[in-house]
């Protein structure tokens, strides 16, 4: 196979069912074989980080989600945002998230950083 910039969804196709072949196949990653699976790789993570971009989520609906996730309501941000309110007003995009509430809630739920800075 020649190995050139995918250009295409179907050279894309083909290269993962080249890349399938080859892990089906056990490629020794120190090889002549293995050195182009690894180009292929990267060939296909450009395409797809350039044709499948998946875009951070907003601060606040991250937020809500793992409020979500994790059985949180409102109450239990308060203390560590503020009063009640200020949860509330956060919550409903009424005030912004500031910098010291976006390390609180990257320490004390553990959402990324970028994007609570969104």
């Amino acid at each position: 196979m020649r190995i050139k910039p995918i250009k295409s969804e179907e050279e894309y196709d083909m290269y993962l069912e080249w890349v399938d072949e080859m892990f089906e196949k056990k490629t020794k990653k120190d090889t002549p074989e293995g050195d182009k699976l690894q180009i292929v790789l990267a060939l296909i993570k450009s395409y797809e980080d350039e044709v499948y971009q998946i875009s951070v989520p907003n601060a606040i609906d991250a937020l809500k989600v793992k409020m979500k996730d994790l059985g949180l309501k409102n109450k239990d941000l308060v203390g560590k945002l503020g009063s009640k309110s200020h949860v509330s007003n956060i919550l409903n995009r009424r005030k912004p998230l500031t910098l010291e509430n976006a390390k609180i809630l990257y320490k004390e739920l553990g959402i990324p950083a970028e994007v609570l800075m969104s």
